[in-house]
């Protein structure tokens, strides 16, 4: 899944990795898709609603997996339930920030919005080196 050898930026490379977006504001999801790019995944898939969020987590086959924790007024945690039990790694984005989060999902990264490409590059690899 993961290739350790740096690249000429000195970051691991990830281009096999599978990602699941699932973000309600297509803006966001571009951003993480192309940022996603950026650090070396070459598999984005964004989806914006809670349904497909869902049966994806339930049947994709996925490597890591963001989830905006509010999909258009509906909490993502059913979704992060399905990827836990997959033992999918993810990561929360929220605007709310770590406060905000139900407590079962404590130890999930969390990504706060906004955010810089560091940031979001930090809590890929957190979620990845806790899987």
């Amino acid at each position: 899944m993961i290739d350790d050898n740096s690249n000429a930026g000195g970051h691991r490379r990830l281009e096999h990795l599978r990602v699941l977006v699932v973000e309600d504001e297509a803006l966001v999801g571009m951003l993480l898709e192309d940022m996603l790019n950026d650090i070396g995944c070459a598999h984005v898939e964004v989806l914006s609603r809670f349904a497909d969020g869902l049966l994806a987590a339930e049947t994709g086959s996925f490597d890591l997996a963001v989830l905006d924790v509010n999909l258009d007024g509906v909490a993502s945690f059913p979704i992060a339930e399905q990827l836990i039990a997959r033992n999918i790694p993810l990561v929360f984005a929220t605007g709310y920030g770590a406060s905000g989060m139900d407590p079962r999902f404590s130890n999930v990264p969390t990504l706060q919005k906004p955010f810089f490409f560091n940031d979001l590059e930090r809590v890929v690899f957190q979620a990845l080196d806790g899987a």
